[in-house]
């Protein structure tokens, strides 16, 4: 997001996804209340404000009472920056008050250290006119006020000297102290909030909400943020109604003759289909060639893989005819191999959305939701996730196709999660005993464009890929997996010119 220049529009944060939450950045001029625990981003999130603002040719100005300058340009090398254009104040306080001769008897020594800290500050903006300033924290002014009276009158005297000066500034508050203190929340201008979590297993999670933004509408609820080099990425909770584009509703084939048939043409562009079956019959070959065939349309493809690792996919599926790793050379096909225990949702959600908005991918292949939900086993909220993401996609005109490994191998089987209420159209896959071979079948459950085959195809999977025979019209129980021949009608392929 471009800086507005000085006096005009929103100061940007300087985090291009906490302006989006902010629905467009901080007002200038007033004071915001930047609160989380030690270690979930806040210095690092103020350091970002100030050179935002310093790239727009504006003062900058971080005055620090916990941190020491060494250690806060320390923190801007870590992230590779230079705090040019930033001025530090490091504020300590004088040598008298740390001189055990000079304590008061008959005054409190806190009633000089909160006096004498304010006229600190105020004296380093004066001398340094800034536009844009950092206090970090209000934990030691907290500690130095003693209580809750003094501190709200101490945060008062900031806000309106700093009205005064036309500044925008950006307090932080480590919450060490009391974590039930509100005070800020009522004086500040608005509120936002750094939390991590810590999961059982796998990287720390971190969310960000803007608890707070007087006469501003803005993106409520939780957003997954992650700390880099380079700074925070944050991830807008994503909100489907707020992405429509208008596309022809066309059936998408997948290549395969009699899959085409018994899908009734194909799967409809901007619509979702899941793949169901136990593991090993073929679900993400399947999706494959959905893919490859959007491929030939000269279109491109996106696969997300949370389970197979992508050189043994490239190998796997080259055997079969399929050469992938020519396909990602001439950037028709992105594989992205997704790290089970270092993803958030939101992330993996940004990750989708780029490769549609800003790649033009227009099949995408998540492979498999068993995955998806191992990698986040503490959310509890990821059919949502995957709820908005699919509609986001459908009105993007982008198809999607999702495996969903089945436990069981034949009989009654159990799905880990249900999103058959989501997708668009589910394709059933089974295995099924027949004359003493395990054989593979495959159905359509659900479509809800068009019409659709009610039968029951058996398909193989050889060197020539994957093959789907005629409907099995002599058979029934295939999806039971004991099918009894009643005939007549067609035989099991292989068998059929006996």
């Amino acid at each position: 997001m471009q800086e507005p220049t000085v006096g005009q529009g929103d100061a940007s944060s300087g985090i291009a996804g906490l302006d989006d939450i902010l629905c467009g950045g901080l007002s200038r001029n007033r004071l915001f209340l930047l609160e989380g625990s030690p270690g979930t981003g806040k210095t690092t999130a103020a350091l970002r404000f100030l050179l935002a603002g310093a790239k727009a040719g504006e003062k900058a100005l971080y005055i620090t009472l916990s941190e020491t300058e060494a250690e806060l340009r320390d923190s801007a090398r870590s992230h590779n920056w230079t705090l040019d254009g930033i001025e530090i104040f490091e504020l300590v306080p004088p040598e008298s008050l740390l001189d055990d001769k000079q304590q008061q008897s008959l005054l409190y020594s806190s009633d000089l250290e909160l006096g004498e800290t304010t006229r600190m500050i105020f004296d380093a903006v004066e001398n340094h006119q800034p536009s844009r300033v950092v206090i970090d924290s209000l934990s030691e002014i907290r500690l130095l006020a003693q209580s809750s009276l003094r501190y709200r009158r101490q945060v008062l005297a900031l806000k309106h000297y700093f009205a005064k000066q036309r500044t925008t500034v950006l307090m932080l508050d480590d919450l060490t102290t009391d974590t039930l203190d509100k005070t800020v929340h009522s004086v500040a201008h608005g509120v936002v909030r750094l939390e991590e979590l810590a999961p059982e297993y796998g990287a720390e999670r971190r969310r960000v909400r803007v608890v707070k933004y007087r006469g501003r509408k803005f993106r409520g609820g939780f957003h997954d943020f992650t700390i880099k080099t380079g700074g925070l990425d944050v991830y807008p909770r994503l909100v489907s109604a707020e992405h429509r584009t208008a596309y022809d509703r066309d059936p998408l084939g997948s290549g395969i003759e009699g899959l085409d048939t018994l899908l009734g043409g194909g799967i409809e562009r901007g619509s979702s289909c899941l793949i169901l079956g136990p593991a090993g019959t073929g679900k993400s070959l399947l999706s494959l060639y959905f893919a490859i065939s959007a491929i030939r349309r000269g279109e491109k493809a996106a696969l997300f893989i949370f389970d197979e690792e992508v050189g043994l996919l490239l190998d796997r599926t080259k055997a079969l005819g399929l050469d992938l790793q020519t396909l990602m050379d001439d950037g028709a096909l992105t594989i992205s191999q997704i790290d089970a225990a270092e993803l958030s949702p939101g992330e993996f959600t940004t990750n989708v959305r780029k490769c549609v908005e800003e790649s033009g991918i227009r099949t995408v292949v998540i492979d498999s939701l068993n995955g998806y939900q191992a990698a986040m086993p503490e959310e509890h909220y990821l059919l949502l996730h995957m709820h908005e993401l699919l509609q986001f996609l459908n009105r993007q005109g982008a198809s999607t196709f999702l495996t969903v490994a089945q436990h069981g191998l034949v009989g009654e089987m159990k799905a880990p999660v249900d999103v058959t209420y989501l997708a668009d159209t589910v394709l059933l896959l089974r295995y099924f005993e027949a004359s003493g071979e395990v054989r593979r079948a495959i159905s359509v459950i659900k479509k809800r464009s068009g019409r659709h085959e009610k039968t029951i195809r058996e398909y193989e999977i050889g060197d020539g890929g994957l093959i789907v025979g005629e409907p099995l019209v002599g058979f029934q129980g295939v999806l039971r997996g004991v099918p009894n021949f009643v005939g007549p009608g067609a035989g099991l392929m292989g068998e059929r010119s006996a």
